[in-house]
């Protein structure tokens, strides 16, 4: 008796872990935010980001490019411009992803194409880099960073 109770005992949590695999759903993406609301933009990114971390080891780094000069921080986007320079100059290991968005897709774009520019060509082998905007600046974006070696994502914001 003591036997069996030890083997349901052993059992039971395995047929429960087994059950809660089974149960998840793939929840439905949440829709881009139509105002620059740094609250529904962290919201929109904690949703997408994670949809593309595949084969990523490391925490992502994330910028959300603010659609407009902010009056009570003028210095927003040129600070987080000069971020996403210095983060790609000191240089990413493979492993990592850099996700870029904001509800300007053309500056979000340009903020991609600056940071980039000095980025010797295959210098990022193994880095993705995610682009959330719209078509018409996704291949800009490309041409900016697939000579570093990285691996190019496209998401078109919706």
């Amino acid at each position: 008796m003591n036997r069996l109770m030890l083997l349901a005992c052993l059992v039971l949590p395995f047929a429960a872990c087994k059950k809660e695999e089974e149960v998840q759903v793939e929840r439905a993406p949440v829709a881009a935010p139509t105002t620059d609301d740094k609250t529904e933009w962290n919201a929109y990114l904690q949703d997408q980001v994670p949809r593309h971390m595949e084969g990523i080891t490391t925490n992502p780094f994330i910028y959300r490019v603010p659609a407009e000069t902010n009056p009570d921080d003028p210095e927003e986007f040129n600070r987080l411009q000069e971020k996403a320079q210095q983060d790609v100059a000191r240089g990413i290991v493979k492993g990592n992803m850099l996700a870029y968005a904001g509800r300007d897709p053309a500056r979000t774009a340009d903020l991609v194409v600056t940071a980039f520019a000095d980025v010797p060509p295959g210098s990022m082998n193994g880095v993705r880099v995610l682009y959330i905007g719209d078509a018409a600046n996704s291949e800009r974006v490309k041409a900016a960073v697939e000579p570093a070696g990285v691996e190019y994502v496209f998401v078109q914001a919706r």
